[in-house]
């Protein structure tokens, strides 16, 4: 017997890989995920009780071609469309190696994720197929992570695949700058999956760790198919390093804990040691991007002992260079903080004054709430509580909600 979380693990691992090689062999996208998902509730259902057979990967995939034959026998009996490409299966295929025969070694995994992260589909719908396709998770899963009925999420699902047929999509490894701009896709998929897990935007509960331990998982088998890339070395090293601080976010009863008051003997110094290891060695290697950078900020503050030892200035000339990557007034933001700890808090206030006028930030509450904190720094407090209660009023997620309002209680 093998355990049930055992399963799930494996099946977890080897989806991706068997979706990609069938959809490399016949190419219809919505068929293929269709006939791999009923390989995988198959295997969900024997192997608990038989065992896993020895080869995981080619009993999931014999399964699967069988079922995905079935699925076009049985359209072309409906509607006389799919015989050519029945019939021009091989026997042996048809027939099937034994469930247990070597399979060969090509992991299709990277086409599969350029796939999913199609330039027609929507971010949103990216990231729904990923994680079904790539990642392995229901309708279900992805839904109540996202905070939406299920059968909602089923219809983005259903309509991603859709806009993929239509489109042409090819399942093949684009090279040169479209390989590039794609892979660049695959990552931002990854890196709002894992900003969405870290701090969720709506709901009553801060993070929704499955996210950010998928994204994880996904930014990790990225880096293994495209490991001479730098950038997705970086994306995976800030997740690692902002991951390992996740255990000390929340205080007993769900509320939110700032950085500089986290318990930092609760952070994950495995992470840490795993994510300053990787950035150390990405960044001497060539060209740095924003990914890198950030992973580098992280770092700083993970190997702080204390927040009174962050070493700021070295995080403001790691945000002047991130700023100079694109036009983000996150980042402008997240500088704003960082000149005010070397500057003080009126050079930052006088940061924020600019970014007020900026229309993609100048009523979002993480403005609103630096602007209060820093407001607070300078020992206005009458100010400062009107900030925070403004912030609070603005942020979309419970949590956030409750600490700026209590922000605000305390400075009265």
């Amino acid at each position: 017997m093998t355990g049930t979380h055992e399963v799930e693990d494996l099946l977890r691992a080897c989806a991706p890989q068997v979706l990609g090689a069938l959809v490399r062999r016949y190419g219809t996208f919505d068929l293929c995920e269709d006939a791999v998902q009923e390989a995988l509730i198959a295997a969900a259902r024997q192997w608990p009780e038989e065992g896993a057979p020895d080869n995981a990967r080619s009993w999931l995939l014999t399964v699967a071609q069988r079922r995905y034959i079935d699925l076009v026998r049985s359209e072309a009996a409906r509607r006389r469309r799919e015989d050519a490409l029945a019939l021009a299966t091989p026997d042996s295929e048809l027939i099937a190696r034994a469930a247990d025969a070597p399979e060969g070694a090509e992991d299709d995994s990277l086409s599969l994720l350029f796939l999913c992260c199609h330039p027609e589909l929507s971010p949103p719908s990216r990231i729904a197929l990923t994680l079904r396709a790539v990642g392995g998770l229901t309708t279900g899963q992805i839904a109540a992570a996202f905070l939406v009925p299920e059968s909602t999420m089923a219809q983005r699902i259903s309509r991603a695949k859709q806009t993929i047929k239509a489109a042409g999509g090819s399942f093949a490894v684009s090279e040169g700058e479209d390989r590039a701009a794609r892979l660049a896709e695959v990552r931002h998929v990854l890196y709002l999956v894992f900003n969405e897990g870290y701090t969720a935007s709506g709901g009553d509960d801060l993070t929704v760790p499955a996210l950010a331990t998928e994204a994880i998982r996904l930014a990790r088998l990225l880096h293994r198919l495209v490991p001479e890339d730098t950038e997705t070395a970086g994306l995976l090293a800030l997740m690692l390093l902002t991951d390992a601080r996740r255990p000390a976010r929340t205080g007993p009863h769900g509320e939110l804990v700032p950085l500089a008051e986290q318990d930092r003997g609760r952070w994950d110094g495995r992470l840490i040691s795993e994510g300053v290891e990787l950035i150390s060695r990405t960044l001497p290697k060539g060209r740095v991007g924003p990914y890198q950078l950030q992973a580098a900020i992280a770092a700083v503050h993970d190997e702080a002992e204390s927040a009174e030892s962050t070493d700021w200035p070295q995080i403001l000339a790691l945000y002047e260079l991130l700023e100079r990557t694109g036009d983000n007034p996150v980042i402008t933001l997240n500088r704003a903080v960082a000149v005010a700890m070397v500057h003080g808090p009126d050079a930052g206030l006088e940061l924020l004054a600019g970014l007020a006028q900026d229309k993609r930030l100048a009523h979002h509450h993480r403005l609103l709430a630096t602007r209060a904190h820093l407001l607070e720094l300078l020992g206005d407090e009458e100010n400062a509580s009107a900030a925070y209660r403004e912030a609070a009023r603005h942020a979309t997620s419970a949590p956030e909600r409750r600490h700026l309002t209590e922000r605000a209680r305390r400075l009265g």
